[in-house]
């Protein structure tokens, strides 16, 4: 097995423990994170949203597979399954990702979903009606960013980290 297909086995491991600081041990100083919620996160936000969501997600549970790596690049498939706090809705979040590394860590990472899907689970009819809008998705993203920002307030040793 590749050694960056090791980092990912790794990160998804910590991550299925909840173990966010081993999770901020596979990302470069210089890291980046996208996702359909957290479009732009650098190396000090990726840190503190693995910690947020893995303190928050007390019935998170993540499956993982399809781990490929080379020396550049690598990709995985996640599940995620949790109850979303918003709505104590049930969700399953089926996730593609993909990833570039440098000095044998993550540097890049960017997880794709179908966010229809995603906002039907999470919010029910409203997310089933308007869940393909720019308009909820933006919703969404300015509501995890303001949750992230309150949470790091609330955490000062996630503010720079």
């Amino acid at each position: 097995m590749h050694p960056h297909a090791v980092l990912i086995e790794t990160f998804y491991a910590s991550f299925a423990r909840r173990d966010a600081a081993a999770m901020g041990a596979c990302y470069h100083a210089d890291a980046h994170f996208s996702d359909p919620a957290f479009p732009d996160l650098d190396a000090a936000g990726v840190r503190a949203m693995w910690t947020m969501l893995c303190a928050a997600g007390k019935d998170l549970r993540v499956e993982y597979s399809a781990i490929d790596a080379d020396d550049q690049h690598g990709r995985a498939h996640w599940d995620a399954h949790y109850t979303f706090s918003g709505t104590g809705r049930a969700v399953l979040n089926r996730i593609d990702a993909q990833f570039s590394f440098r000095d044998g860590l993550i540097v890049e990472h960017r997880d794709v979903f179908d966010f229809h899907r995603w906002a039907t689970q999470a919010l029910g009819l409203p997310g089933r009606l308007f869940g393909g809008t720019q308009w909820l998705q933006r919703k969404v993203q300015v509501q995890a960013a303001t949750r992230l920002a309150a949470w790091r307030d609330h955490h000062p040793e996630q503010a720079g980290r």
